[in-house]
């Protein structure tokens, strides 16, 4: 991307990227939490994040809602690629395997449906190339796009 107040919008991977960009200047959960956004696309994104001694619930394990929040990160970065603005309209996650403190754990978000104003995203966390959880997201768009004067 150029800069912040004229970015290369020129193809739709390099709109993903801007989009991107803006919405993590002020993703202050998931930058607070640690994560990293490692990649992003149309309808993809990879964000990762090393567990800390605070994620941890009462078992030792890492807390399913910090999980959650890493799948739900990845998923709307995932499915804002667009220039339209989109949140979540519904999501569920299975946990497959506890996590400890220091684990890294990457979401991988990818689109799997698009149409309209509704969409359907996967994302698998892995630690190791090991699957830790599957969630499954539905999106959908409402008023407002990120580069206003852009069509999308």
């Amino acid at each position: 991307m150029d800069d912040d107040q004229n970015p290369d919008l020129s193809s739709p991977q390099k709109m993903a990227e801007a989009c991107a960009s803006l919405m993590w200047q002020t993703d202050q959960c998931s930058k607070s939490m640690g994560m990293q956004l490692d990649a992003v696309g149309c309808g993809t994104a990879t964000l990762s994040m090393v567990v800390k001694a605070d994620m941890l619930n009462g078992q030792y394990n890492c807390h399913g809602g910090v999980m959650f929040t890493l799948a739900d990160s990845a998923f709307a970065f995932a499915c804002n690629a667009y220039n339209q603005f989109t949140v979540a309209q519904h999501c569920s996650i299975s946990f497959l395997k506890p996590v400890q403190e220091h684990d890294k754990l990457i979401a991988v978000a990818a689109e799997r449906w698009r149409e309209g104003r509704s969409g359907i995203y996967d994302v698998v966390i892995t630690r190791d190339d090991e699957l830790i959880a599957e969630f499954r997201g539905h999106s959908r768009t409402v008023r407002g796009q990120m580069f206003p004067d852009v069509q999308s």
